[in-house]
């Protein structure tokens, strides 16, 4: 599978390349145009999951262990870690962001019945895998529930109330708008916390954090070790992108508010980055000094973790059920509640028993886009080498979302 994904990843980087120089300078406006920053918050929350909270802890150390690891040795474990998770892989998100806002309007690829299908059995299955690292990760971060290694009902518990937030919140768009702000203020807030904990109580110095923060420049000067999978963790790690990518960019597309394409390219490298810069920097200081993450901590990383959750579940649920027309309107609040959620919590469990892989998940998605492209060049070819700007029918009008519900 690994050169499947190489194959992946170069045409992907090299679709992007080719739309910054066919279309870098069109605007792209989306169905239901939002300004910047809530552009950027609902991408930020929905672009990622309870990985981004819960993971780099359990991961700095495997990163830094250079004898079972020696492919990391080309930098350090907190630019490793950021390689994984920011820059330049939501680089996935814009082309399929673009693609969405600006091609598919015109192509309908996505909207040929075979292909409607395995999209939305790819955001479901997406979904569940979400719900399931969530599963997976509470017994380490609240071992006051259990044992610190066993998941017992409470934790069932959990994810099925946030399966069913989620399912709630996805009634309706404002929602989702409104917990993508919320949940974005959380996290600043969560940064926040967690900086004054090592940086004012446990006495330690802005140059500290400082010279912590710079040890990122391994990152961006290594930059071209990222492209390609390291190993099989990173491997994991690119499907696992591919799996998201699609829904993001289909979800994202239609809250873009004008921006040109190369601005669109631009927010969404840069300003996801700088808090998950921080935030790992922040986690980075925590682990190479040893400072203790367990109780206030550890709870309160589980919270926002939780709402991460909440949040990338009810843009997808919203997606796929818009996609299949099953909304709440034409199949009614309970057939729509009863029917998302046993049909996640089922799936969750089969990630639970190793029955799914989110790897196939993400080699599904790679075969899309290969898909796309060869319908595109053989029936579609005119009419994409002639867009010159985003669907006439897509305005600005930051009002419009108050109106979906």
């Amino acid at each position: 599978m690994t050169a499947w994904l190489s194959a992946g990843i170069l045409f992907t980087f090299a679709a992007i390349a080719f739309v910054l120089y066919r279309w870098g300078n069109i605007r792209c406006v989306g169905v239901t145009p939002v300004k910047t920053f809530t552009f950027i918050a609902i991408l930020f929350t929905s672009g990622l999951d309870v990985g981004l909270i819960m993971f780099p802890l359990t991961e700095f150390a495997g990163y830094a262990d250079l004898v079972a690891s020696p492919e990391y040795g080309f930098t350090n474990a907190l630019s490793i870690e950021f390689g994984f998770w920011a820059f330049l892989i939501w680089g996935f998100y814009f082309l399929t962001c673009f693609y969405f806002c600006v091609i598919e309007p015109r192509v309908q690829f996505f909207q040929i019945p075979l292909i409607k299908l395995i999209n939305n059995v790819v955001i479901i299955g997406t979904c569940a895998f979400t719900a399931y690292l969530l599963l997976t990760n509470l017994p380490w971060y609240i071992p006051e529930l259990g044992d610190g290694e066993s998941i017992i009902g409470s934790f069932y518990l959990i994810v099925f109330v946030v399966i069913a937030a989620a399912v709630y919140s996805s009634t309706s768009i404002r929602y989702v708008r409104l917990l993508s702000l919320a949940t974005t203020w959380l996290f600043i807030g969560l940064i926040a916390v967690m900086w004054s904990g090592a940086f004012l109580v446990e006495g330690s110095s802005i140059g500290e954090f400082a010279s912590t923060l710079s040890l990122l420049g391994g990152y961006f000067g290594n930059i071209h070790e990222f492209v390609l999978p390291l190993n099989d963790y990173h491997e994991f790690y690119l499907y696992w992108w591919f799996a998201w990518s699609i829904m993001i960019g289909q979800f994202t597309a239609r809250f873009v508010g004008g921006l040109r394409t190369y601005q669109v390219l631009a927010a969404m490298l840069i300003f996801p980055s700088i808090p998950i810069a921080i935030w790992f920097t922040v986690l980075y200081y925590y682990s190479v000094n040893g400072l203790e993450t367990a109780g206030f901590y550890n709870i309160m990383m589980a919270i926002v973790g939780v709402t991460f959750v909440i949040n990338s579940l009810d843009s997808l649920i919203r997606l796929y059920t818009d996609n299949l027309n099953l909304s709440v309107d034409r199949v009614g609040k309970v057939k729509y509640f009863l029917g998302n959620i046993i049909a996640l919590s089922l799936l969750t469990l089969l990630f639970k028993l190793d029955f799914l892989q989110i790897q196939w998940v993400g080699a599904v998605v790679i075969g899309l886009f290969f898909t796309c492209f060869g319908y595109i060049l053989l029936t579609k070819f005119k009419e994409v080498s002639e867009i010159e700007c985003s669907p006439k029918e897509n305005k600005i009008d930051f009002n419009k979302i108050e109106l979906i519900n």
